[in-house]
This record gives structure tokens, sequence and C-alpha cells, in this order.
């Protein structure tokens, strides 16, 4: 879903008000004061996919403010990632003061006071979310407030390069893709505060979440015989290394477990009435096996009887 809004068309004396609705309603009630007698067109496009919503904001010269008033006036806590694209910005929170320039991003919670100024035009793109989305601890997150993270080192890059990705490919991705886009996102930023809290445990429930999803995407394509590492990757905003890094927790690989959920599903349809309409070759079609051959060795392999042995006598006593 996108939304915008410009104040290119508006006189200069109408821009601020205007401005500062439309980033209180993109984000959160805030105060904005713009640094420019005349002020700068502002604008803001925006999608949200699942419980992330994503903001491109282009301005000029301004500070923004979240006092304990607004904060007080109601709302569930959210957390606000942005990544600098132009501009500079200093950032305050928590005790904190940080500088963040471009290629790099901060978190901001808006449950708490905080205070951002840019004196040029800028442009960033912010991931704003609900704070009870990410599984992190208040006290490892309230560390990381208001700092400066390099999108080209460790985590904080698979952070960055992930979202900025995510950002250009929203406004085509549909709702479910979406959600699961959001999902591993938010996997990723939690990965990133354990990271920098020195936490290890939790990153493996994460992993295991992300194998689930993914398994999940398997699943509803496995009758595609073009199936692979790299497009099971592509669809679910992962490297391949990072999807094969995935199955090794259960000490398996992505192709082995793709063939093994193929020839189960083939197993069940041989013995149902449906294999006398396709034949066996026909049962391995559907279920992504392009090459006979190579589904009868499976399937061998798997059951230490051919296809046709199964389907006459059915399966093994085990």
């Amino acid at each position: 879903m996108r939304a915008s809004l410009s104040t290119a068309r508006l006189s200069a004396s109408d821009r601020a008000e205007s401005w500062h609705e439309a980033v209180s309603h993109a984000f959160v009630p805030m105060a904005v004061d713009l640094l420019e007698e005349v002020p700068s067109p502002g604008a803001i496009i925006g999608h949200q996919l699942g419980s992330v919503r994503i903001s491109r904001v282009q301005a000029g010269p301004q500070v923004v403010t979240r006092s304990r008033r607004m904060i007080a006036a109601g709302g569930p806590p959210s957390l606000i990632l942005s990544l600098q694209e132009r501009g500079t910005a200093l950032k305050e929170q928590d005790g904190r003061e940080s500088v963040i320039r471009p290629g790099e991003f901060s978190i901001t919670d808006t449950s708490r006071v905080f205070r951002k100024k840019i004196e040029e035009g800028f442009v960033f793109t912010s991931f704003h979310f609900p704070r009870a989305e990410l599984d992190v601890s208040e006290r490892d997150l309230r560390a990381l407030t208001a700092t400066s993270f390099s999108g080209t080192e460790g985590s904080a890059a698979l952070v960055a390069t992930y979202l900025s990705r995510m950002a250009r490919e929203a406004e085509v991705l549909d709702e479910a893709v979406g959600r699961r886009a959001a999902a591993t996102a938010l996997d990723l930023l939690a990965l990133l505060v354990d990271d920098r809290s020195g936490h290890s445990r939790p990153q493996a429930s994460r992993s295991a979440a992300s194998l689930e999803r993914v398994k999940e995407h398997i699943l509803r394509n496995l009758r595609d015989p073009d199936l692979s590492p790299s497009t099971i990757a592509e669809a679910n905003f992962m490297s391949v290394r990072f999807l094969h890094k995935l199955f090794q927790l259960e000490g398996t690989t992505v192709g082995g477990w793709i063939r093994t959920q193929r020839l189960d599903r083939c197993s069940r349809d041989l013995l149902r009435p449906v294999a006398s309409e396709l034949g066996v070759a026909g049962i391995a079609r559907r279920w992504g096996f392009a090459n006979s051959s190579h589904f009868s060795r499976a399937f061998r392999a798997a059951y230490g009887m051919t296809p046709r042995d199964w389907q006459v006598g059915g399966s093994p006593a085990r």
C-alpha cells in the first residue's frame, strides 16, 4: 500500500503547518521547527509491509522534537530506524548525541524524549514498527538509541543492505511477501542488537523462525520444477549462503529437504486414485520432478523400492 504527500504545490507560508501535520501523521506526534525563512518543499512517500511502515522523506533544514507531553498523550511504543541517504543529522536520545552521515543509520525509541536536527537539505528512508515486534530486552535496546551504525561493516551492513532493498521493492511486493519481508527485517535488527550487546542465544531462535518461513515458501512452491536455492533466497530477501546456513541448523541441505518433501507427496499420491490418471511420470512432474529417471532413483534410495512396486504393493512395514 502506497501513500504520498508533497508540499511542493503549496505556498511557502502554508508549507510549515502542512509539513508538521505530515510528519506527525507519518511517524508520531512531533514538534517541527523549519530552519529556512522560505521553507523548501518536502515530500514523504510511504508503504506498509506487514507491521513495518516504510517512509522515504525529502525536505529542507529542520529540527524535530518529541516531548514528554507528546509521549504522555498516548499511543503504543514504537521504534524508528532511519537510513540516512543525503544530509547529516544530529540525533539526541537517552543521554547520547550522535552524528548520522549518509550511508549510516540510527534507531529512535518514540516512547522517550528525542531530538533530531538537520541543517541542510536531506533524504532518508525510515522503517517504523511497534516496539513489541522486536524481541530484545529494553536494556539492550536503550544502549543503542541515538547511535550511529555504519552500513558497511558487520551485522549493521547486513541490516542496511536488506532494508535498502526491501524499501526499493516495497511497491511491487504482494501482501503475503511483504509480511515475510518485514518479519525477516525484524529478525535481522534483533540480531544486530544481540550482536552489539554480546548475546548469542537468541540468534539461534531467530534463525529457526527464519527457517520456518523459508520452509513455508518452499511448500507453497513445491510443484515448481525451477525451485532452487537462488530463487528461494531471492523470494525471501536473503543470500544463498545464509539460506544454506539455515538448513545446516537441522543437519540437512536445501536440496535434500526439498527432495524429501517432494518424495513424501509422491509416495502418498501413488497410493491414491489419482495415480491411475497420471501414472508414475505424471505424479513425479506434479511434484516438481522434471526427470522421471531421477525421480525413480531418488524414490528407490528413499523407500527401498521403485515407484511402481510401491504403487502395487503399498508402503513397506516400518
